[in-house]
């Protein structure tokens, strides 16, 4: 019965930082590649970042790259999402999803979903 567990969110002001967290429940979590995707009311959910099993391997939205930094320690069963130069436009409700086997940047190939973490970036 594995369970994925967001944290962090909140308000910040244009330009601030906000570091999330994902708990992962289960014993064969470093078999799975994690992924961070956001949706905003309206909109369709989007790639964030994605991080390898083994941590060794990372991808970003274009938009991300350079402020977003995705992270993961397997002994904790935890995968990190820090987030810096914040935008009004990262504004969304984040997850954390987990899937067997290599990256992906789709949402419907991550089977395992989060119940999602409010950022907010005030203007």
């Amino acid at each position: 019965q594995g369970q994925l567990v967001e944290s962090g969110g909140g308000l910040v002001q244009t330009g601030g930082s906000l570091r999330l967290s994902c708990a992962a429940s289960g014993r064969t979590f470093s078999s799975y590649a994690m992924g961070w995707f956001r949706q905003a009311p309206g909109k369709e959910r989007e790639f964030v970042a994605a991080i390898s099993g083994s941590g060794g391997i990372t991808d970003y939205a274009d938009s991300m790259k350079g402020r977003f930094t995705i992270s993961r320690d397997n002994a904790k069963n935890t995968v990190s999402l820090q987030m810096n130069s914040l935008k009004p436009e990262d504004t969304a409700n984040y997850y954390c999803a987990a899937r067997a086997g290599p990256i992906q940047k789709i949402a419907v190939l991550y089977p395992y979903w989060g119940q999602g973490t409010q950022v907010t970036v005030s203007s």
